[in-house]
């Protein structure tokens, strides 16, 4: 008896299984690590969590540190671009545009009691690992490099204030976000955070190019 021919679309389902698994587990990775840290983060809940074998584990990545790199590059960097890169690109006005992404920051408990995943990565990992540290610096000089560019892009229209360092404002601006939610983090309370979008949000306004000054 010959064999039932399988069918296109059950065979692009099953040749599409392997993705999947990879993606359940960088999710649940990413979750656990975020939860408790990437040291402490057990193998046999992300297991659990993404409903695979260690099997499968080791199929997609050789280690816990290929799998920890793989969270910074698939999940924590493409987060990190999609609230702060992109937002910024081709922007009328660059002030309006770093205000709306400043005040889109998470204030909800369940953020502030978590902070920030990038930050909290890079206090616990970029002292003891170099593979960490790197693919983290990288994040982060893509981002103070979105905040430059786009501050250099005002200036060269006029609404950015001539005596602003870009290179340096972006550096400030990260350090601000990052310290306001390691604040709000350490005293477990949403009302640090909104405070600090508060005076990142004046300091920004405070970029303007005289005459350019339209929002209070």
């Amino acid at each position: 008896m010959s064999a039932a021919r399988e069918s296109p679309k059950r065979r692009a389902a099953r040749l599409r299984d392997p993705e999947r698994t990879r993606e359940r587990l960088l999710q649940a990775a990413s979750r656990e690590i975020y939860r408790s840290g990437f040291q402490s983060a057990g193998l046999d809940t992300i297991l659990a969590s993404a409903g695979v074998t260690k099997g499968a584990l080791y199929y997609h990545f050789k280690s816990k540190e290929a799998l920890g790199y793989a969270v910074v590059e698939e999940v924590i960097a493409p987060d990190v671009h999609g609230k702060w890169v992109r937002p910024l690109q081709s922007v009328k006005d660059p002030i309006d545009a770093l205000i709306g992404a400043v005040e889109r920051i998470p204030v909800r408990p369940e953020d502030v009691r978590g902070g920030c995943q990038l930050n909290n990565l890079a206090q616990e990992m970029s002292p003891l690992d170099a593979g960490f540290r790197k693919r983290l610096a990288i994040i982060f000089d893509a981002w103070r490099e979105a905040v430059a560019s786009t501050l250099r892009e005002g200036q060269t229209r006029g609404s950015v204030r001539r005596n602003v360092e870009p290179a340096d404002a972006a550096g400030l601006l990260i350090a601000m976000v990052e310290g306001y939610g390691s604040l709000a983090k350490n005293a477990q309370d949403p009302k640090v955070i909104k405070a600090g979008i508060g005076n990142i949000v004046d300091w920004l306004r405070s970029l303007r190019a005289p005459g350019n000054r339209k929002r209070g």
